[in-house]
């Protein structure tokens, strides 16, 4: 009937037909129908409790990876290697663009790590891979379950940005702020994988609680606003690693209204983001190569090429075995050289590692936001010219 199904784990409590539950911060939806799992099969029940995996209804809104409840300490998210590839995607058939969209929204359902990205300036879609093969699977299963025929650009690397030092902006009520609101934050580095963290630091009295509720309704939506913002920095990659502080807050009584704070907290993050800087970070994999040994040296030359860094290596009877690092950018290449170069014999593995500053030219992504890098044509888009 088109419901979702949401598949879950069970590690402690109980959920049963007709309660409310929460998943994903303050989202909360009623439980419709349970199945468990018994000896095989599904079996309609009135509640699952600890050490049981069930399907339950009523959840629509449910994304793969959700805690239902609270989870027993804060360690348990499940952490994936993340995409280091990027490609459009476009129906073979023009007609076909609105449907290739909800397919595809369908499928982020499923496997929220294609990243579905929508560029409203250039009306194209763009899905996240982990190698080139992908790109099979999702045409082949765009064809087969949704009837939609498609096409890809060349793929892409996905790099990142991170903050180089501190920095910081603030808009006021009045002057040239179009927005009845102030607000003001702050950027700085933080460790390496440790992604964005949003701190509170302004005074109470200074929050609207006439328009959020509590504070912390304030707080959430400040945070899911730089989140979104940071989807794309200074070159149009995504922001990591920095903590945002608020450090300046104020609303004019009755006047302001929560599209004042929601419109201007990305100009003034993206201001404080110019101050502070960005390096850009391409996603480096670690490999294993495994073959014979007479083929090692044009292995190691092709390598360099590739701007790969190979450890010293290991001969084991009449194979090599090496390991090293290499640009995700160049791993297309090696693979399709590999064959040639080992007469078909090479094994290779590899997966992603972690993050380097790029070296040369810094590469860019184009916007798909308000941009709010250029004040003018984001206050066009969200003040109808302002």
């Amino acid at each position: 009937s088109g419901e979702k199904i949401a598949f879950v784990r069970m590690f402690s409590g109980a959920i049963r037909i007709r309660d409310r539950v929460r998943f994903r911060r303050d989202v909360e939806q009623k439980v419709t129908q349970i199945r468990v799992f018994e000896r095989g099969s599904a079996v309609r029940r009135s509640s699952v409790g600890a050490g049981h995996i069930a399907l339950v209804w009523g959840l629509s809104d449910v994304q793969i990876g959700d805690s239902v409840g609270t989870p027993r300490t804060t360690s348990e998210r499940h952490q994936f290697a993340p995409p280091t590839l990027e490609t459009a995607i476009t129906p073979r058939r023009p007609a076909e663009k609105g449907a290739l969209h909800v397919a595809l929204t369908r499928l982020a359902e499923q496997d929220p790590l294609i990243n579905l990205r929508q560029d409203d300036v250039l009306q194209e879609l763009y899905v996240s891979l982990y190698g080139e093969v992908q790109k099979e699977v999702i045409q082949q299963t765009l064809a087969d379950d949704f009837d939609t025929e498609v096409e890809f650009r060349e793929t892409t690397t996905i790099c990142i940005e991170r903050p180089l030092g501190n920095g910081a902006a603030i808009e006021t009520i009045g002057r040239s702020n179009p927005f009845l609101a102030t607000v003001g934050l702050l950027i700085e580095p933080a460790a390496i994988g440790s992604g964005v963290e949003f701190r509170l630091d302004t005074e109470v009295r200074s929050i609207p609680i006439h328009i959020y509720k509590t504070i912390e309704q304030f707080r959430e939506v400040i945070e899911d606003t730089v989140q979104h913002t940071f989807q794309q920095g200074l070159y149009g990659w995504k922001v990591t690693d920095c903590t945002v502080t608020l450090t300046h807050s104020g609303y004019a009584s009755p006047g302001s209204s929560a599209s004042d704070f929601r419109y201007l907290s990305p100009l003034v993050l993206m201001s404080a983001l110019k101050r502070a800087g960005t390096v850009v970070c391409e996603p480096i994999h670690r490999f294993h190569l495994e073959g014979p040994a007479d083929s090692l040296g044009p292995t190691l030359r092709v390598l360099r090429g590739l701007d790969a860094v190979p450890q010293s290596p290991a001969m084991r009877d009449s194979w090599y075995v090496l390991e090293g690092e290499i640009p995700a950018a160049r791993m297309h290449e090696l693979q399709q050289l590999l064959r040639g170069l080992t007469r078909g014999e090479g094994v290779l593995e590899f997966a992603f590692d972690h993050y380097e500053p790029v070296r040369g030219k810094v590469p860019t992504r184009s916007r798909s936001d308000r941009n709010p890098l250029d004040r003018k044509e984001y206050l066009r888009h969200v003040k109808g010219g302002v």
